[in-house]
C-alpha cells in the first residue's frame, strides 16, 4: 500500500483521491481552507468540448467527456439515493455568432472540430429558434453541440470526496503546507501546520494556487490564477434550455491576453437561476467584484436573450482559474523532484476533465494503461517546468 498525499480538496484533488483510493492505496487529502470551497465552488459545472479547436486539449475532453454518465452512474449506485444528486444534464451547447464578420469564422471552426472527432451541427435559423425560442433574431450563424453537458460542480465534488472516503481515505482541512521534506534529493513528505506528514508519493492539485504551493515545496510551476465573474439571476421558469455563448468565448478561453475580457455564455440551471458569465483577466488573488464588468458581462447577455433585460440579478461571484500560457493542464510525474506529481492547471476546464486526469495520474504513478496518450500533459519537457527551477527547500 503506498502512502498518498493529495494537496487540495477541490474536485480535481477529489477526483485524484477516489481514483487513487479505489486502487487501494492510503490517501490522506489537505486543504487549507473548508473542501470544495475554491475554485470548484466559483464556477458553472461545464463539461464541454465546443469550445476546444482540435489538439491535445481537446482529445483530452472528448474522452471524459464519454466517462462522464458511467461516473455519475457510479457515484448514484455508490453512495444511494439519500445523497445529494449532482445534477447531471447532457443539456447541449449552442454556439452563435451576432456579426457578419464573426459568421464564417464560426462555420469554418465547426468543420475543423468536427474533423477531429466533435459533434457540431451548423444549425439554420429556424433550427437555433427552436432549440432557443428566446434567442435574439440578429445572430448571423449558429452551431449545436449536443454533447456538451453540465454538472453542479460542488455537488460532484463532494460525490467524490464521499466516495473516496468510503475505500479509505481521510480528508483533513485547516491544513497549509509549508514545504516539503526530502531524502536523498527526494520528496518524501510534507511540513503543515499541523506537523510533518510523511508520504510515498505526493500530488498537487491545488489549482490556481499550485502555483503558490509548488514554490514552497521546491519544484515551482507557472500556475497563475486568472479571475473571472458569474452574475445569477433570481429564479424562473426555464425559459434558456442549453448552454449559449457567443463565438468570442472560444478567443477569450485560448487568449494569453493578462487585460480583461469578456464574452456572452448563459445557461440555466436545474434550480431556475440562470448563469450569466463569463470574465477573464489576471489580475493575482485580487478577489475584487467589479461593477464595470459585471455591466459589460450582462450588456452581452442581453445582446444574445433580449429577455434578460428585465430579469433582476439576486447576487455576483468571482473566483480564479489555474492557468497556464500553453491551456494544456499539467498532469505527471515531476522531472525535477521524485515523489512529486502535478494535478493542475485546468484553467476554465477542471470540472469536465476531473476524473479523467486522475486517471492520467494513476497510470503514471502505478504504471497501469492511460485513457489516451499523456505524453503532452506531462511536465517533462514544458516550459512551465524548467529544470533549472528548483529550490533547495524542504528538510533532509
Amino acid at each position: 500500500m503506498t502512502e498518498i498525499v493529495v494537496i487540495g480538496a477541490g474536485i480535481v484533488g477529489a477526483a485524484c483521491a477516489r481514483t487513487l483510493s479505489r486502487l487501494g492505496h492510503r490517501v490522506r487529502i489537505l486543504d487549507r481552507g473548508p473542501a470544495m470551497t475554491g475554485t470548484s465552488a466559483s464556477c458553472e459545472g461545464n463539461l464541454l468540448v465546443s469550445d476546444k479547436g482540435p489538439g491535445a486539449e481537446l482529445d483530452l475532453a472528448l474522452a471524459a467527456n464519454a466517462g462522464w454518465p458511467a461516473i455519475v452512474a457510479e457515484l448514484a449506485d455508490e453512495l444511494g439515493p439519500a445523497f445529494p444528486a449532482v445534477e447531471f444534464e447532457k443539456k447541449g451547447g449552442l454556439v452563435v455568432a451576432t456579426t457578419e464578420a464573426g459568421a464564417q469564422p464560426l462555420i469554418d471552426f465547426a468543420a475543423e472540430q468536427r474533423a477531429a472527432g466533435v459533434d457540431a451541427q451548423v444549425v439554420s435559423d429556424r433550427q437555433a429558434r427552436e432549440l432557443e425560442p428566446d434567442l435574439t433574431p440578429d445572430f448571423t450563424a449558429a452551431v449545436y453541440y449536443p454533447q456538451d453537458c453540465q454538472v453542479q460542480p460542488v455537488a460532484v465534488g463532494e460525490a467524490l470526496l464521499a466516495s473516496a472516503r468510503r475505500h479509505g481515505a481521510e480528508i483533513r482541512t485547516g491544513v497549509e503546507v509549508l514545504g516539503g521534506i526530502r531524502r536523498r534529493d527526494r520528496l518524501v513528505g510534507l511540513r503543515t501546520s499541523q506537523g510533518d506528514i510523511p508520504a510515498d508519493a505526493v500530488v498537487l492539485a491545488a489549482g490556481p494556487w499550485s502555483g503558490e504551493v509548488s514554490d514552497r515545496i521546491g519544484a515551482p510551476v507557472a500556475v497563475r490564477p486568472r479571475r473571472g465573474m458569474v452574475l445569477v439571476t433570481t429564479r424562473m421558469p426555464h425559459r434558456i434550455f442549453h448552454k449559449v455563448y457567443d463565438g468570442d468565448y472560444v478567443g477569450a478561453t485560448q487568449s494569453a491576453d493578462a487585460a480583461l475580457q469578456t464574452s456572452s455564455v448563459v445557461e440555466s440551471t436545474a434550480a431556475g437561476t440562470v448563469l450569466i458569465g463569463s470574465s477573464r483577466e489576471q489580475v493575482g488573488f485580487d478577489p475584487s467584484i467589479r461593477v464595470d464588468v459585471l455591466r459589460e458581462i450582462a450588456r452581452k447577455a442581453v445582446t444574445l436573450f433580449p429577455f434578460l433585460s428585465s430579469v433582476p440579478v439576486m447576487r455576483a461571484y468571482g473566483g480564479f482559474r489555474p492557468y497556464l500560457d500553453d491551456h494544456l493542464p499539467l498532469i505527471g510525474a515531476d522531472p525535477r523532484l521524485p515523489g512529486l506529481w502535478h494535478a493542475s492547471g485546468h484553467e476554465g476546464a477542471g470540472i469536465g476533465l476531473s476524473v479523467i486526469t486522475a486517471q492520467l495520474l494513476a497510470a503514471d504513478l502505478f504504471g497501469g494503461p492511460a485513457p489516451l496518450d499523456p505524453t503532452p500533459f506531462r511536465p517533462t519537457g514544458r516550459p512551465l517546468v524548467a529544470p533549472d527551477l528548483v529550490v533547495n527547500g524542504g528538510a533532509a
